[in-house]
């Protein structure tokens, strides 16, 4: 099967700078892939607090992940500075799903390509439509 070449900066619409830690480095020498999803939750979290879209505390909106996944195309690792692409490449009623670049540095390519569809849902942990606001903020980074 042929693998998927890596994205490009071009193919997002917003980016958040991360800095990779000594921890993320495994056994041997390069970052855990663990570490990856982490950065690609830091940058969603970073990118919605910046758009005011509360996270934590009584007005925060409940959003469950639902599916996640990781292609990786280069290793990165510490003490490597990272810079997250992010884009919505999908938008439904009440579901969404974050596409993430992981840039190396000022690399024009990926270095690995995540994802993670989320649903907004209420206290008792059903789907809920996506209000307007929340729906305007997240077209501003559509694909």
């Amino acid at each position: 099967m042929p693998r998927t070449a890596p994205g490009t900066r071009a193919d997002y619409r917003a980016f958040v700078p991360l800095q990779t830690r000594w921890a993320d480095n495994d056994e041997y020498g390069h970052m855990n892939n663990a570490a990856y999803l982490v950065l690609v939750d830091t940058a969603v979290s970073y990118w919605q607090m910046q758009q005011d879209i509360a996270i934590r505390g009584p007005w925060a909106h409940r959003f469950v992940v639902v599916e996640t996944g990781m292609r990786f195309h280069a290793e990165m690792g510490f003490p490597d500075p990272v810079t997250a692409g992010l884009r919505i490449g999908h938008l439904g009623t009440s579901s969404f799903r974050f596409d993430i670049g992981l840039f190396r540095g000022e690399a024009e390519t990926a270095n690995a390509e995540g994802f993670f569809a989320m649903v907004l849902t209420g206290q008792d942990g059903k789907p809920r439509p996506l209000p307007d606001t929340l729906r305007t903020k997240f077209e501003t980074i559509l694909s």
